[in-house]
């Protein structure tokens, strides 16, 4: 998949989003799409990088003490 074909896929999921506000508006929408994204791209990375957080680090372009921070919030790993 393409760089272009992740963002329509996030825009037709936004689209799809505000379709089912049906008017309401949104409240802390950036938060919640970081949240959204964030725990899905660490799970699958770190499966990818066979749970090796110095490769997935450097797969993300995170360092590796952000990456352990963004596991534990997640619930990816415990403190």
């Amino acid at each position: 998949m393409s760089k272009k074909q992740i963002e329509e896929c996030v825009r037709n999921s936004l689209e799809g989003y505000f379709r089912d506000l049906r008017g309401t508006e949104p409240d802390g929408m950036y938060e919640m799409l970081v949240k959204v994204v964030e725990k899905p791209l660490l799970e699958v990375v770190m499966a990818r990088a066979d749970q090796n957080q110095s490769r997935a680090a450097e797969w993300l372009g995170l360092n590796r003490n952000t990456l352990r921070k963004k596991l534990v919030e997640h619930k990816l790993l415990k403190g």
